[in-house]
C-alpha cells in the first residue's frame, strides 16, 4: 500500500480516525492516524503508581516485546493483544497541541506527568511522526515536570531538548533494558534497538548530567535470572553511567499471559510446565522466587556502586513516593523562547 491511502483491512472503526497508512519504510506495520480529544491521562486514585498523569502519543507498540503488559489495552480498540499490538499502531497525531491546551488551563497544577508507562514514546513509529519534541517543549514551558521510560535510542535526538528542560524543571529519565543475551533479546523483544545501543543511549544522558535509571525489568526465570546474566547486566548498566537501577521478576497479566506462554510453549519447551506453575494462577512469580531474586541482586548491585530499587516495594511506599511527586511550587513560568 502507498503511503497516504486509506487502509481497507483496517481491524478498527475507532474514534477520531483520520487515515491508516503504511510505508515501505515500516514495513509490517499500519499507521492509523487520529485526531485525539485529550492527551493527559489521569491515574485511578487507587493506583499504587508513583505519578498522577500520563501522557501516551501511541497505542500499540512495535517493539513487539512478548511479556508486555500493556497488551491487553489493543483490545478496548478492538484489535488482539498478539500480532495486532505489535503491528497496528495508533497515532495521536495532534497531541502536542491538545496537550499544550490542557496544560494551559487555571486548573492545571503542574504535576509530573509520566511519558512510557503504556506503550514506549520512542518507538519507531516515532522517527516519522516526531510527537516527542512537541510534547517535551509543551511540558517544559508550561512549567511542568516529567519523566520518560523508553527502549528507545531515538531519545537521543531529543536529549540537548530534554537538558534545556532540565534546567528549569525536574527531568527524570530511564531506559529498559532487561536482556544482556543477544540472540534470547531479539527472540523476546524483536523490534527493539539492541542492548549495546540502549546502553549507549544510557551513556550519552548521563554525558549531559542526566542521572538515568535503568529498569532491569522484566527478569525471567530461567532465561535471564542466572547468577552470571546478572553480573554482566549490571556490570554493563554501571560503565554506562546509570545512577540507579529498578528491578523485578516477570509479572504476566491476563491477556498478555496467554500470549508468553504460547511463546514459551514453542520456543523453550523445556520450561513451559515451569513457567505454568508459577504463572497459571497468578500475574505474579512466586513470593518466594521474588525474595531469593532480590537477595542475589542486591549485593551485585552494591559491589557495582548502584543505588538500587526492588519493583516489589511495598504498595505503600509507592503511593507515598506518588504523593511526593505532586509539585504545586512549579507555577507556570511560560518561556517559549527557551525551548
Amino acid at each position: 500500500m502507498r503511503d497516504g491511502s486509506a487502509d481497507p483491512a483496517a481491524l478498527v472503526s475507532m474514534r477520531g480516525l483520520v487515515r491508516s497508512v503504511r510505508t515501505p519504510e515500516f514495513a509490517g506495520l499500519t499507521f492509523h492516524e487520529v485526531v485525539a480529544k485529550t492527551a493527559l491521562n489521569q491515574v485511578p486514585t487507587a493506583s499504587s503508581m508513583p505519578f498522577h498523569w500520563t501522557v501516551n502519543p501511541y497505542r500499540g507498540c512495535s517493539h513487539q516485546c512478548v511479556y508486555c503488559f500493556a497488551r491487553q489495552t489493543h483490545t478496548y480498540l478492538d484489535f488482539d493483544a498478539g500480532d495486532d499490538f505489535d503491528r497496528q499502531v495508533v497515532v495521536k497525531v495532534n497531541v502536542a497541541d491538545v496537550l499544550r491546551a490542557e496544560l494551559g488551563r487555571r486548573s492545571w497544577r503542574h504535576e509530573l506527568v509520566a511519558l512510557g508507562t503504556n506503550t514506549d514514546p520512542y518507538q519507531r513509529a516515532e522517527g516519522r511522526y516526531e510527537l516527542m519534541p512537541g510534547i517535551i517543549r509543551a511540558l517544559g514551558e508550561s512549567g511542568t515536570p516529567l519523566s520518560i521510560l523508553t527502549k528507545g535510542t531515538l531519545l537521543r535526538r531529543d536529549l540537548p531538548l530534554l537538558r534545556q528542560v532540565a534546567d528549569h524543571l525536574p527531568v527524570d529519565l530511564a531506559m529498559s533494558i532487561a536482556i544482556f543475551d543477544a540472540a534470547l533479546q531479539k527472540a523476546v523483544e524483536p523490534g527493539t534497538p539492541t542492548t549495546a545501543a540502549r546502553l549507549a543511549t544510557v551513556r550519552a544522558a548521563a554525558e549531559l548530567g542526566f542521572p538515568v535509571t535503568v529498569f532491569l525489568m522484566p527478569i525471567m526465570p530461567w532465561l535471564t535470572d542466572q547468577p552470571e546474566h546478572l553480573e554482566r547486566a549490571v556490570a554493563a548498566i554501571a560503565d554506562a553511567g546509570a545512577s540507579r537501577v529498578v528491578f523485578g521478576a516477570l509479572h504476566l497479566r491476563p491477556g498478555v499471559r496467554e500470549w508468553f506462554l504460547d511463546w514459551i510453549s514453542r520456543e523453550h519447551p523445556e520450561l513451559e510446565r515451569g513457567y505454568r506453575t508459577f504463572y497459571g494462577n497468578s500475574s505474579y512469580a512466586p513470593a518466594g522466587y521474588r525474595k531469593q531474586l532480590a537477595a542475589r541482586m542486591r549485593p551485585i548491585l552494591r559491589r557495582h556502586g548502584l543505588d538500587a530499587r526492588d519493583d516489589e516495594d511495598q504498595p505503600e511506599n509507592r503511593r507515598a513516593a506518588r504523593e511526593a511527586a505532586t509539585l504545586p511550587t512549579f507555577a507556570p513560568t511560560p518561556q517559549p523562547t527557551l525551548f
